[in-house]
């Protein structure tokens, strides 16, 4: 387990919180798109917050090189944001993510450094300047026509998920049959890195991660999104909590299903059954899932029932 992922894990097991040099530390988690692969990546990062918006700096520690996370903001502004709250349990928020400029970014620079000068320290290791990112959170109840767009989206990315799922399963029939290069719609605004020069099994091995990956951030994604539902649809709790735990449900299969992948590299018939059995035990329930989701949810968000 690298450094990260025990802060990352830390933070979940103790709403927000964290010790050693973190310690007191404003922290967030943030996910993002690979701007590349699609695949989810979760980052902690020190916050400001200032109204209903969160802060994040791109700073990494004054490297020449901007963070990955936002190198991926910037080739897609969703974000899943966690944060401790209250209830004394991290709870994540669907975020839409604005690299400030001018003024409003030196002023708060300007109030993170006076906070924590170690970042004056990071800007005067590097000539690039560090990014300012204001994370908003989705606000359903300001625009009914933003619901109905959110209530669009979800049925549009059902759609590219049960298209992604058809081709696997009709690759992983005759893998010569896999295509170059993969990608969902919902996992990256970039396609997959290309394929070229790739075997078969290799190509088919892509083409299932770039499915899994793309699963995963729509999963990711929708349960921020959840946590707006519950604040302006109170009714629909006790639904979102069985999605929720279908997401986990899905997530542990997945996260199996991609250590198959990376024990049968060389696209043997026998190891080509093994995934199609594995891939077809993960996603057995996606399509009653998906089907649950939009007759209990695509109502409120069309603005059907109150």
């Amino acid at each position: 387990m690298g450094w990260n992922d025990q802060i990352i894990n830390e933070f979940r097991e103790n709403n927000g919180r964290v010790g050693g040099m973190f310690e007191g530390v404003p922290l967030v988690l943030i996910t993002t798109a690979g701007v590349r692969s699609g695949k989810p990546h979760t980052t902690p990062v020190v916050c400001l917050r200032e109204g209903g918006r969160v802060v994040v700096f791109g700073s990494n520690m004054g490297k020449d090189r901007h963070p990955d996370w936002y190198r991926n903001i910037l080739g897609t502004a969703q974000v899943t944001l966690e944060t401790g709250t209250e209830e004394g349990r991290v709870r994540s928020y669907s975020t839409r993510a604005v690299v400030l400029q001018g003024e409003e970014r030196d002023r708060l620079w300007e109030r993170q450094c006076a906070l924590d000068p170690a970042f004056r320290a990071y800007q005067e290791k590097t000539e690039r300047q560090i990014p300012v990112i204001a994370l908003h959170p989705l606000d359903l109840s300001a625009d009914p026509a933003r619901t109905r767009l959110v209530g669009e989206q979800l049925l549009a990315h059902h759609r590219d998920l049960r298209a992604e799922l058809a081709r696997l399963r009709a690759s992983l029939l005759d893998p010569a049959s896999a295509p170059a290069s993969a990608s969902v719609s919902t996992s990256a605004s970039a396609s997959a890195p290309a394929s070229e020069g790739l075997g078969p099994a290799a190509q088919l091995r892509r083409h299932c991660l770039a499915f899994c990956y793309g699963l995963q951030l729509h999963h990711t994604r929708e349960d921020g999104a959840f946590t707006e539902f519950e604040r302006v649809y109170p009714h629909l709790v006790p639904v979102i909590t069985r999605l929720r735990a279908e997401h986990a449900v899905v997530e542990q299969g997945l996260r199996e299903f991609e250590e198959l992948l990376d024990a049968a590299p060389s696209g043997a018939d026998g190891e080509v059954g093994s995934v199609r059995a594995e891939l077809e035990r993960v996603v057995a329930d996606l399509e009653q899932h998906f089907a649950y989701e939009e007759e209990q949810l695509l109502p409120a968000l069309r603005g059907d029932v109150g």
